[in-house]
Formats: structure tokens, sequence, C-alpha cells
């Protein structure tokens, strides 16, 4: 989204099948841009046999080992969506006493308008700051290793940004025309297995 990376009060690291979203908390993190992390989520389809005890639970042992410590991070096991996401974490964090005013959405990258619209919509007085690993699309494609499963996530990230609002789980998002094109001609090609 461009959003300026800044100090907040707290981050959440939205879980996935990416593990570069817990190597650019960890970044962020040593950067000091905010005090506390939360992992979260559970498992889905793309994940469970990547990260068997769970994204968030993988998450939390990763940026351990780029030096967060683990005072600093809360983790949130449950989420099986972007809202839980949001609104388990947001519970989580008044546990442990935080009421932030503003909040570090930490993404896969092409998740970064969802992540922002769902936000709004499920905390929306909250201040909301989305960032994700900043590599070039051929990049993050062979950091995840498959083409194909990029793709498809991609096109249901953005099926999801058009779609969630009427359902209630998001805030409306404009689409470019170009940006809805592309979308119609990669479903045309076959990129639809991630499709509601």
């Amino acid at each position: 989204m461009g959003h300026e990376l800044r100090p907040v009060d707290v981050a959440i690291g939205l879980g996935s099948h990416d593990l570069g979203v817990a190597t650019f908390a960890a970044e962020l993190y040593g950067a000091g841009l905010f005090p506390v992390l939360v992992f979260s989520g559970g498992n889905s389809p793309t994940t469970a046999a990547r990260f068997p005890r769970g994204e968030a639970a993988h998450y939390r042992e990763h940026a351990m080992t780029l030096g967060v410590p683990d005072s600093a991070i809360l983790v949130e096991p449950e989420a099986g969506n972007t809202g839980q996401n949001v609104s388990l974490s947001r519970a989580l964090l008044a546990e442990h006493g935080h009421e932030p005013r503003s909040v570090l959405l930490i993404s896969k990258p092409y998740m970064e308008r969802r992540a922002y619209a769902t936000c709004r919509k499920v905390w929306p007085e909250v201040e909301v700051v989305c960032a994700s690993e900043p590599l070039k699309f051929d990049d993050y494609v062979r950091s995840i290793g498959d083409e194909k499963l990029v793709i498809d996530m991609l096109v249901g990230d953005l099926q999801r940004v058009v779609e969630y609002p009427k359902l209630g789980f998001a805030v409306e998002q404009a689409v470019p025309a170009d940006v809805a094109g592309a979308y119609d001609r990669l479903v045309e090609a076959g990129f639809d297995s991630r499709l509601l």
C-alpha cells in the first residue's frame, strides 16, 4: 500500500505460508518500530504441512532465532482468517494490558490492502500501517518456490478485496480498471484455485 514505516504501539504478523512475514517482523522489531509483536494464525490447507504446530508458533520460533526476545512476542494460535487475526490479536493484547492506538500489520506483499480493509472494519478506532517484505514480484516468487501458488493466492486475495465488503468483512477499496482487467485475464488463464 506504500505506507511509510514509522513507530507504532504494536505489530501483528499475519499468519500464512510465507515465513518472510516473521523475518520482516523481526527486522522491524530490531529497528525499534514497536515494543510488542503478536503472531497470529492457526493453520490452513496451504500451511498445515509446512507449519504443523500452527503459523503463529512457527513465526514466533523463527523471529526468536533472528533476535526478537520471547518477552516481546505474544502468540495467537487460533485465527483462521484475517478478520480473526485482527480481532483475536486485539483481545490477546487487551488480556496483556495493551490498548494500542496504532498497529502495524505485517503480511505477505499482496495481502496488505485486504489486511488494511479488514482491520478498518474490525478495529476502526486504531490507526493502521501496513508493511510487507520489500521484494520485487520475481524475487517473491523465488522466495516461495511455487509460481502457480503465488499467482493463485494473489488472484484470490484480490477477489476478497472486492467481495468481502459486500459480506461485511472489510471496508470497500477502489480497484483500478487495469488491475481488474489483469485479474480477469489471470482467472481466464486458470489461476483460480484460491477463489471463493
